[in-house]
């Protein structure tokens, strides 16, 4: 049985995977961990290859910068498969307010009052939901420090990685207001996909993640 990495997106928890179908595989849900002086992605992928004891021939499903955590085990660790969702996973990606925060760190000059409104984060790290979706969503950021949210915001913005690991695949929304698709390079798109489609589409999503797994869906064909 092949074992399976979940790794979230900043602001969120391994709920957010709750309503796909991982059936046959032994699920890992991974937490993020104090980052104990890591200065970016590259070093903290490092440390939490480590501390979940991610093996060659793993699978590695990362959401938003989980996504991008997961590129930087790739690199370190070959695995089965790499599968990114509403991500990046280059810096050629990246849209193009990220240039303007690397500039001004809105970030770090908002009001620290305002800054911890749950409400307000949730908008920024996840985009527009359902009235319904927000319960859930409002409670995961519920269990993250300023400190580490500011941390995981900086760590992305400088994200500067320029290599596409063996066995990657890529799925973003078409309506992604986070990572817009269009700036996404040989993604498999989904249709009126937000940036969280992986827990209000999962219709959709296992379906994917279904050719994926039986390898009816190529990996991204890296450039010689």
């Amino acid at each position: 049985m092949d074992k399976l990495f979940l790794i979230a997106g900043l602001g969120a928890d391994t709920r957010i995977y709750s309503n796909l179908d991982f059936s046959g595989f032994d699920v890992v849900p991974v937490k993020w961990i104090p980052t104990d002086g890591c200065v970016g992605l590259e070093s903290y992928a490092h440390k939490l290859a480590e501390f979940y004891n991610i093996t060659p021939n793993s699978i590695v499903i990362g959401n938003s910068l989980g996504a991008m955590l997961g590129v930087e085990i790739a690199k370190l660790i070959p695995l089965k498969k790499m599968i990114l969702t509403s991500s990046i996973k280059t810096v050629y990606e990246a849209p193009t307010y990220f240039k303007l925060f690397i500039n001004v760190p809105v970030y770090n000059i908002i009001p620290e009052k305002m800054f911890k409104s749950i409400d307000f984060l949730v908008e920024l790290l996840f985009g527009e939901m359902e009235q319904r979706d927000t319960g859930l969503f409002l409670d995961m950021m519920r269990g993250w420090s300023t400190d580490f949210l500011k941390w995981g915001m900086t760590a992305a913005l400088q994200w500067n990685n320029t290599i596409i690991p063996p066995n990657t695949y890529h799925i973003n929304g078409d309506k992604d207001l986070v990572f817009p698709y269009k700036k996404v390079k040989d993604a498999i798109v989904i249709k009126g996909g937000t940036h969280i489609m992986i827990y209000d589409m999962p219709t959709e999503i296992n379906a994917v993640l279904k050719k994926i797994f039986k390898d009816e869906i190529a990996p991204i064909v890296l450039p010689k």
